[in-house]
């Protein structure tokens, strides 16, 4: 068995792959309501296969993730890549509804089995030769290149519409082709670079179909750990509410860019910029969210993001210009990125080698089931009221999401005074 990675060079390892990962999708974020509705679908029927996409990532959290903590991280996150390839290519060959649906649903097959596993792998090796240590920065690090790599993507994907070297095919489709391209060349990445210890029991396919076997249990020892940790049960509800802000600036934003525009063609024509330097601010924001940490703690910057981010997407809903919603929506998606690695290092303090793809699951489960909730009832209240009055109340409500972060403070204390009572 060959030695495990040093932390440098997992690092690096799960730096490059985070580009491999996110850059495609960079090329497709902002155009994938588009070409749907650019080949004939209407707005209702592309919402409605796409949304499958969340549906199938909340079916399949835990059984995918309970197969990479027992089978191992590197063969779920290979396949996990393969099926990326694939919905790539759905979508670029998609004409009707039930094309993209099955395009989505694949996109969310990926999604689930992605969920976890690199991150997972990356902690493990960093633990198994400095056990125990905190991977904060690590994680921000991560985040920050996860969103510098979408932020290139989508502004090459405008570059590629924009330039339509194609007549005879859709400017919209491009964008896929390349993204297709991408998809496969990650695989290889993956394949190169992505080594993992081979586990005990798990050779051949007999093996790897025992290990297999292992993941019920591995979901019930997750939900019991859920049910009996107060932390990981509160962090789990802090991404409930985290998920009702993300509707603001996800999914809101561009419906209020055009109410104040007065025109969805001027809102998706600053769409694709206003993207790039959300994602571009995604990146500062993970980046200062690892000096904070170091500063004041990891559970006061994950609370301090927490409460910000909500105030911003309440800010998003009150402003009354295109500018200054586009300022208020960049502030808030900074803040975004802030929030997000120091909440996945509190997830890893309660997690452990067998279980981690696990607990990182748990969590994004409850995200995808929270925002794909969230979503039509706060479209229900935006038609009743108006677009504002919907980001106001879903800002307002994240931020009480905050509150279930002090079980974990409380630990934090507990950690801290037992590192300081122990001699030097």
């Amino acid at each position: 068995m060959s030695a495990p990675l040093t932390p440098t060079a997992a690092r690096r390892v799960f730096l490059l792959l985070t580009v491999t990962r996110w850059f495609p999708i960079g090329l497709v974020v902002g155009v994938m309501t588009l070409l749907p509705l650019e080949r004939g679908l209407s707005v209702a029927a592309t919402l409605t296969a796409l949304a499958l996409t969340g549906w199938v990532v909340f079916a399949l959290e835990l059984p995918t993730s309970s197969v990479a903590d027992a089978l191992g991280r590197r063969p779920v996150y290979l396949v996990a890549s393969l099926v990326q390839v694939a919905a790539a290519a759905v979508y670029l060959v998609a004409d009707s509804f039930w094309g993209f649906a099955l395009a989505a649903g694949l996109m969310g097959v990926f999604r689930a089995l992605d969920s976890g596993p690199l991150e997972a792998w990356f902690v493990d090796t960093v633990h198994a030769t400095t056990p125990g240590a905190d991977v904060d920065g690590h994680l921000s690090a991560q985040s920050t290149v996860l969103g510098v790599s979408i932020s290139a993507g989508a502004l090459v994907s405008g570059g590629l519409v924009w330039w339509h070297p194609v007549a005879s095919s859709s400017a919209l489709a491009l964008p896929f082709a390349v993204y297709l391209a991408l998809a496969a060349a990650h695989v290889a990445a993956v394949l190169v670079w992505l080594k993992e210890p081979a586990r005990s029991g798990t050779g051949g396919a007999g093996g790897a179909l025992a290990s297999a076997r292992e993941a019920p249990a591995v979901v019930r020892d997750g939900l019991r750990l859920l049910g009996r940790s107060p932390v990981l049960r509160g962090l789990v509800v802090v991404e409930v509410f985290w998920s009702v802000a993300m509707v603001v600036f996800e999914t809101f934003q561009p419906i209020r860019l055009a109410e104040l525009l007065g025109s969805g063609e001027r809102a998706g024509a600053w769409m694709g910029a206003v993207a790039a330097a959300g994602w571009g601010v995604f990146s500062a924001g993970s980046a200062l969210a690892g000096r904070a940490s170091r500063r004041i703690g990891v559970t006061r910057t994950a609370v301090l993001a927490r409460v910000l981010n909500g105030l911003g997407a309440v800010t998003m809903g009150l402003v009354a210009g295109p500018v200054a919603l586009v300022a208020a929506y960049l502030v808030t998606y900074g803040l975004h990125g802030a929030g997000g690695p120091v909440h996945s290092a509190l997830l890893h303090r309660e997690a452990h080698s067998g279980n981690r793809a696990t607990v990182l699951s748990m969590n994004s489960m409850m995200a995808f089931a929270a925002f794909s909730l969230a979503t039509p009832l706060l479209g229900l209240l935006a038609e009743r009221t108006s677009t504002p009055v919907a980001m106001v109340t879903a800002g307002a409500l994240s931020v009480l999401g905050a509150l279930w972060y002090l079980p974990a403070r409380r630990q934090e204390r507990r950690r801290l005074a037992e590192t300081a009572a122990v001699p030097v």
